[in-house]
């Protein structure tokens, strides 16, 4: 039984501001022990629930957060950055099961933290649906036959991923009062709750389903200012609609993926 584990930060338990996402800032050392332990929680979850491989991709940001002094040992971590498959690199159909450990909602959600890759993007739709991150993941997932299991995180993206992945076992650590504020459990009884999660998911792995990729998927992105979306309509392939949203379709949900991630690698040079 082989777990893959994209790892985000912005989700965990405590997180609450830029200042302790960003590294270098203020708080980001608390902020990266933190997405740790609740890492290595879904690990030990994990191999008891009888996992005998677990890969985690650190998935935030410039994905060198996780310290490897901290992480348990049985593990291993992708770490650094650019990755081809961001948030989602290294996994194929050799895993079983993917973990979403401290993520957060849809840009334009009430999610603590809300976004969607960066603050360049206001609103995603695969085929009509809106996507954050999770769900841009869960289709990149599905191409490979691999099920969303477990999914860590607020309230609001409780909604999103029942909504999204109802099979999935969902972990919640806090509860979203503000975009820069939440209610949270302590940092134990956060692990705590990853750990059982974890450990029943891997256990239940036959309940498991993989969210269906649309056939013939179209990509739209809006964009927070004209200038984002011109630029982000370099990309081939891509269709300018209105002075804020890019279209993107394919028969290929992995190359409507990679259109997204260029997309938005290209809109974020323009403020």
């Amino acid at each position: 039984m082989q777990v893959y584990i994209s790892a985000d930060m912005e989700g965990t338990a405590g997180v609450t501001g830029w200042v302790m996402t960003n590294p270098g800032e203020h708080d980001y050392e608390l902020a990266r022990r933190l997405m740790a332990a609740e890492v290595n929680a879904a690990i030990e979850g994990a191999f008891l629930g009888g996992a005998t491989t677990v890969v985690v991709n650190d998935s935030h940001d410039g994905m060198r957060n996780l310290p490897l002094d901290q992480i348990d040992p049985r593990a291993l971590v992708l770490s650094g950055s650019p990755k081809l498959g961001s948030m989602v690199e290294g996994l194929t159909d050799a895993f079983d099961l993917m973990f979403c450990t401290g993520y957060h909602a849809m840009a334009g959600s009430p999610s603590t933290l809300a976004h969607t890759y960066n603050l360049t993007v206001q609103q995603v739709e695969i085929s009509g649906r809106k996507v954050g991150e999770l769900g841009l993941n869960a289709y990149w997932a599905a191409t490979f036959g691999v099920p969303v299991a477990l999914v860590t995180g607020d309230d609001v993206l409780e909604a999103e991923t029942e909504a999204l992945l109802p099979w999935s076992r969902y972990a919640q650590v806090k509860e979203a009062r503000g975009r820069y504020a939440s209610l949270s459990r302590s940092a134990e009884a956060a692990r705590a709750a990853i750990r059982q999660a974890a450990e029943m998911a891997v256990r239940e792995h036959s309940a498991m389903k993989q969210l269906p990729p649309p056939e013939n998927p179209e990509l739209k992105i809006r964009f927070t200012n004209p200038g984002q979306a011109q630029t982000a309509s370099i990309c081939p392939g891509a269709e300018r609609l209105d002075a804020l949203t890019v279209r993107f379709g394919h028969s290929d949900y992995r190359e409507v993926y990679r259109a997204f991630r260029t997309m938005v690698t290209l809109a974020s040079g323009q403020s």
